[in-house]
């Protein structure tokens, strides 16, 4: 299972969207299109699908272009702690190379688009990052964003070790490279064949002041079990909710979804049934979260709401929301939400 298809926590979308709100972007902006609100982002138990941390991405480079090196100034930000348990056992491991080790084992825990391999010469641990899976418009910032979280992590945990050798990105040079320099203590290569960090292997034999075996034991039984969990929230219906994400106004009904997996429309229920869930379930379960969305985030009226989310009449969107809502009608949840910050502030 790739690490682009599993859900995942909604740390990573909280530390952009604080990236985003550095630069002097509004939540609104970085939220726009995902699917996701704001109070999502304060609950460590969320879980989005990766087209929805691909859409902050997306908004974040869109109105950031002229930002120079900010995937790297986005990776810098995910300290070991973002990671949860997987960076506690990282924390707890006897060195480095095996804080490394255990990184790779369950990758699909972290938040990286791409793919890491490691290679091990007699002097260096080379990490050659594939980027190939992803979208080509956010690839520059992608690759620098899983670079610089390495960079951050290991300065977390070994901030007096001479680990890091170099780094190298694939891509052209900026116009100004000591940006990247300054951010990551050295400068990198660019135009190189391929995307990757080297790394000092007697740096990372060198034991790490936290290491704890009993606490690293437990920490990894933690993130298996987290990994087992997520598996059983991806495939089938993570793809349906996807699917549904891409076309809200012109939303596929079940038999046109099961065709598109080439499997009939009972197969597919039993196949989600096996899940968990039901295609009525996912289907409303996107409804809801977009309409929360453009009803807080947006000035859309019922009417337009309703078409976008392919209801026929507003009736049936509003019908439809007070269900969600116990009885709570569209324009009076918006009503609602707006009113929440002075409230708040009173």
């Amino acid at each position: 299972m790739s690490v682009r298809d599993c859900e995942r926590g909604v740390t990573s979308m909280r530390v952009l969207a604080e990236l985003g709100m550095a630069h002097g972007l509004t939540m609104r902006a970085c939220l726009a299109g995902t699917g996701v609100r704001e109070r999502d982002l304060e609950d460590p138990a969320a879980l989005v699908a990766p087209e929805q941390e691909l859409m902050l991405i997306r908004n974040l480079v869109g109105h950031l272009k002229a930002v120079p090196a900010l995937g790297v100034e986005a990776g810098l930000r995910y300290h070991f702690t973002a990671f949860g348990m997987l960076g506690l056992a990282m924390a707890a491991s006897a060195d480095a190379g095996s804080a490394l080790e255990i990184a790779l084992r369950y990758f699909n825990l972290t938040f990286a688009f791409t793919d890491f391999l490691a290679t091990r010469t007699r002097d260096e641990t080379l990490v050659t990052v594939d980027d190939t899976a992803v979208p080509p418009d956010l690839r520059r910032f992608v690759v620098e964003r899983d670079i610089a979280t390495v960079v951050r992590v290991q300065r977390d945990l070994c901030p007096h070790l001479p680990v890091l050798r170099g780094i190298a990105f694939s891509f052209p040079p900026p116009a100004d490279e000591e940006r990247h320099a300054a951010l990551l203590g050295l400068r990198p290569q660019f135009g190189a064949a391929r995307s990757l960090i080297r790394l000092d292997n007697a740096g990372l034999r060198q034991p790490l002041p936290q290491a704890n075996a009993i606490a690293r034991r437990a920490a990894e039984d933690q993130c298996r079990q987290l990994l087992e969990r997520r598996r059983t929230r991806s495939g089938l219906a993570l793809r349906i909710r996807e699917r549904l994400l891409r076309e809200t106004a012109a939303m596929p009904d079940m038999p046109a979804v099961a065709a598109e997996l080439c499997m009939t429309p009972r197969t597919l229920r039993r196949r989600l049934a096996g899940e968990g869930t039901t295609f009525s379930a996912i289907r409303d379960e996107v409804r809801r979260a977009l309409a929360e969305e453009l009803l807080s985030m947006t000035d859309l009226s019922i009417a337009e709401i309703a078409g976008r989310l392919g209801y026929a009449d507003p009736t049936c969107f509003t019908n439809a929301f007070k269900g969600w809502k116990n009885g709570m009608t569209p324009l009076a949840w918006r009503r609602w939400v707006e009113a929440a910050p002075s409230m708040a502030a009173t």
